[in-house]
């Protein structure tokens, strides 16, 4: 266990060389890895949200592409086409965008619903259907989805069933004045990112995976996570609270902060800190609570603190 973590802590610092003063959102994006999940970026233009991403693909030296969502972009430039030829006199597959290792989906919402839902099957399988024919997708796979909360004009927000395929949901935010100062002085020369070099490559990503399904969480413990994530659905200001894809989602991110933090066990604290990264984009609230200005991350800390912890 000692090296694996070594080596996923690592990956940590190398990737800190680019992204300075975000140590939380880099260490839940690799959690999100870890679990084989999805991770959505929310946050305004300019904080670093395409640096990150490319700097774990770099870090774990796995191919990278960059989608580019816009309007008139279709499915099948995500998922691949048929294509005849002549020559052969058959029907020939050419991949698509998502026929990678890490895949970053660029301002995810400046899409049509159609095109945002090619990325459906994915998400959830790691394969992609054309013709009726099924292509799988390489391993380590994850997709990390960026948008801009601001910016709602010409924009399509996504639906249930597509947030509920994100592990977790992060925000980079501004950096301190002293991390900015910082950030002009690395980058005064050239981007640090062109010079970053890899600490371990898929295959670690991939046993690092397995690893983490080992580690031991207590009945007890799968009882406290369903509460939590019943008592979302139970809240008089929600009106759609988490799946139970987003207690799996928790119980495996549990299992993968219990394991960076170097146990080979989950404690009732490591569920409290995965609980909002991983529950609160799965919440939707009523108008009313809207207008009150609260959040779903205020009505995951009054579950969290009503709750009783498992001893």
């Amino acid at each position: 266990m000692d090296n694996t973590l070594q080596t996923f802590k690592l990956i940590v610092e190398n990737v800190e060389k680019v992204i300075l003063g975000k140590r939380e959102a880099i260490e839940l994006t690799l959690i999100a890895l870890a679990c084989s999940g999805h991770v959505l970026i929310e946050d305004v233009p300019g904080v670093g949200k395409t640096s990150l991403v490319s700097s774990i693909a770099k870090s774990i030296d796995c191919s990278f592409k960059r989608i580019q969502f816009t309007p008139d972009i279709l499915p099948s430039d995500i998922t691949g086409f048929s294509i005849y030829n002549q020559k052969t006199g058959n029907f020939e597959y050419k991949p698509g965008s998502v026929m990678s290792n890490i895949i970053l989906a660029d301002e995810i919402n400046r899409t049509s619903p159609k095109t945002q839902a090619s990325l459906l099957e994915v998400m959830e399988e790691n394969q992609v259907t054309v013709d009726g024919i099924t292509y799988n997708v390489p391993r380590p796979f994850m997709v990390l989805a960026t948008q801009n909360p601001v910016e709602y004009l010409g924009t399509y927000p996504l639906p249930e069933a597509q947030l509920d395929r994100f592990v977790l949901k992060i925000s980079l935010g501004y950096p301190s004045p002293a991390d900015e100062s910082l950030i002009l002085e690395r980058f005064k020369m050239e981007n640090p990112l062109l010079a970053l070099e890899p600490v371990t490559d898929g295959n670690y990503i991939i046993s690092l995976q397995q690893k983490i399904r080992s580690i031991y969480v207590d009945k007890s413990l799968n009882r406290y996570i369903v509460e939590i994530v019943d008592s979302t659905r139970k809240h008089h200001d929600v009106v759609l609270g988490a799946s139970p894809r987003g207690s799996l989602n928790l119980f495996r991110a549990s299992q993968a902060w219990a394991f960076y933090n170097g146990r080979e066990y989950v404690l009732p604290d490591d569920v409290k800190k995965m609980a909002l990264p991983v529950l609160s984009h799965r919440i939707f609230l009523k108008q009313e609570a809207k207008l009150k200005k609260i959040s779903p991350e205020d009505i995951l800390r009054s579950i969290i603190g009503n709750v009783n912890v498992p001893r």
